[in-house]
């Protein structure tokens, strides 16, 4: 028979669980084995969704770098890049307000470029930032600052009446070529306050925009070089094509030289001596300075004329115990000095200035300014080579009517006095021969006074003829006060006999004498007869004035009593025939 499974009293019991299937979890009511992963799963879906936001909100600010990046390196133009910088930063961190403040060579700031501010507020505020507090913070010690509330920071220096409230901060320096240019300040975020990330991002755009500003920089260099290479062209051109004076292409040159370089101030100091004298000054306070002298030691100029060396300074007190510019009075920040080096010598120094505060000079301002003072040069060697060429020609005009008043004006005359003094041998005493004798005076008194417009004519302009040039020169002297050129007569030689002493004792009595004429004889001519005959120098003033006055101050002609007897000679005065004074002072040599 087959067999029966038996079943257990009380019926049947309750199912087996199911191979692999779990028992649920005492003290957990309602929560069944398979609810556990599922909200383990939950979570890890939350955490990633999470993730996934940041992920997004880092690429989104990651695409707005890009967008700045490629928005700052769109223009070459400086200002707009600048303009351009502080928008894009403002904008990418949620800031309110952006500014870019480009550093001064002598410190502080010399651009401010701001945007955010309402007109207003500015307006209300009145000058801008220079550099101080924070700003000055950030100059000094060009490391990234990050604040939730700026005046909690002891570097604060509080805001200018007028001025906006700001809380939040954020200030990153801005490097060109390892070099500090500027900084980038943010003020006042949208989200309560900047972030790490904030710094990291505004870090990054700073970076780019250092490169931008490079470019920018070195694309208004270029262009800048091609401005002065056509001025230079155009200053050339008109050098060689117009017969100017020497002033005329230096001030064009000194014009020209502060449109391109953005100078305050350019002046030109030519040598006078021991000392630079400004000829040519343009721009500020230009008027006052013209005639100014320049000592060659203490001055930048002098130094730059001493050495032939040009000079980029960024203050005045760059290089201590040397002047600025040429006064002391001027406000001097940057400067630039070069020479007008001429083919054999420095020709002057040529000088250009910006007012304390600003912006340096480059090297490739230092450079174009020099090609510009060789420019300089040319037109000074052309102005010499002018001036020299036209003397050159004067004097061969009078070398040749000296020449032919000595050999045909005067032999004629020599030979029509000797033919009235036969002529006289012959005649008897009487009136024809007084007249013939009178004739022949008059002819002898008319060769002294071509021979004294001889040697006027063979005069060079430094005094090198000796004594009758002196004579000339004293003549000249009190010429305007007599109201008329002295009529001169020379007689015998000067040159060479005359020892210093009794030069300078001759020209002081001379002077003495016209000037005396001057003032008490109210003559309408004066004559003066230089002669050495009988081994003595004789020197007669004589006028057609008023007389010798009686009594009065005597001190003058005392001093020429006094000057002849010095040298063994007489003096006197005696009223002239017919009217007037005659005075004579004779020595023996």
């Amino acid at each position: 028979m087959p067999s029966h499974e038996s079943v257990p009293e009380g019926g049947p019991g309750p199912p087996s669980t199911a191979p692999g299937e779990a028992h649920p979890a005492a003290g957990e009511p309602g929560l069944g084995l398979l609810d556990v992963p599922r909200l383990e799963l939950d979570q890890l879906l939350e955490q990633l969704v999470v993730r996934a936001r940041e992920v997004m909100a880092t690429q989104g600010r990651l695409r707005g770098l890009l967008r700045a990046n490629q928005m700052i390196t769109q223009d070459l133009e400086l200002a707009v890049v600048l303009r351009r910088i502080a928008e894009v930063a403002r904008d990418l961190v949620g800031a309110r307000y952006a500014a870019l403040g480009v550093i001064a060579a002598a410190g502080g700031l010399a651009e401010f470029v701001h945007v955010g501010m309402e007109p207003g507020d500015v307006a209300r505020i009145g000058h801008l930032p220079q550099g101080k507090g924070l700003l000055g913070a950030l100059i000094d010690d060009p490391q990234a600052i990050r604040l939730d509330r700026i005046a909690d920071d002891p570097r604060s220096a509080g805001f200018p009446a007028g001025h906006p409230p700001m809380h939040s901060f954020l200030g990153v320096p801005i490097r060109v070529r390892g070099e500090a240019f500027g900084n980038l300040y943010l003020a006042e975020s949208t989200r309560g306050g900047f972030s790490a990330d904030d710094e990291q991002l505004t870090t990054a755009l700073a970076s780019t925009a250092g490169m931008a500003i490079d470019n920018a920089r070195l694309f208004q260099a270029a262009r800048e070089r091609q401005e002065w290479l056509r001025a230079t062209a155009a200053v050339t051109h008109r050098l060689l094509a117009a017969d100017t004076d020497l002033v005329q292409p230096l001030r064009l040159i000194a014009r020209s030289s502060r449109d391109l370089a953005g100078a305050d101030l350019v002046t030109v100091a030519l040598p006078d001596g021991d000392e630079l004298r400004v000829d040519v000054a343009v721009g500020e306070s230009a008027e006052t300075l013209l005639g100014t002298r320049v000592t060659l030691e203490g001055s930048l100029a002098g130094r730059v004329f001493t050495t032939g060396r040009p000079l980029r300074v960024a203050t005045p007190q760059e290089l201590p115990g040397l002047d600025a510019l040429t006064v002391r009075q001027q406000d001097i920040g940057p400067a630039v000095v070069v020479p007008l080096q001429g083919s054999r010598r420095a020709h002057g120094v040529l000088t250009l200035a910006r007012t304390s505060g600003r912006v340096g000079f480059t090297a490739e301002d230092l450079d174009m300014a020099a090609g510009f003072a060789s420019q300089a040069s040319v037109a000074v060697e052309l102005a010499e080579a002018r001036a020299e060429r036209q003397r050159a020609a004067v004097f061969d005009d009078r070398d040749r009517i000296a020449a032919d008043l000595h050999d045909h004006v005067i032999q004629r005359l020599f030979a029509t006095g000797l033919s009235l003094q036969g002529v006289a041998a012959v005649t008897g005493p009487g009136a024809p021969r007084d007249r013939i004798t009178g004739v022949i005076a008059d002819l002898d008194a008319t060769i002294r006074q071509i021979r004294t417009s001889v040697f006027q004519l063979q005069r060079t302009p430094d005094g090198a003829a000796g004594v009758r040039t002196r004579i000339l020169e004293v003549a000249a002297e009190v010429a305007p006060a007599l109201g008329s050129e002295p009529v001169l007569r020379f007689g015998g030689l000067l040159e060479g006999l005359l020892a210093p002493g009794l030069v300078d004792d001759l020209l002081a009595v001379l002077r003495e004498a016209l000037s005396n004429v001057a003032r008490h004889a109210r003559a309408r001519t004066c004559e003066v007869d230089v002669v050495v005959e009988d081994g003595r120098l004789v020197l007669e003033v004589s006028d057609d004035g008023i007389g010798p006055a009686s009594g009065g101050r005597r001190s003058g002609l005392v001093n020429l009593r006094r000057r002849a007897e010095r040298h063994g000679g007489t003096f006197t005065v005696e009223p002239g025939r017919p009217a007037g004074t005659r005075l004579r002072w004779t020595v023996p040599l």
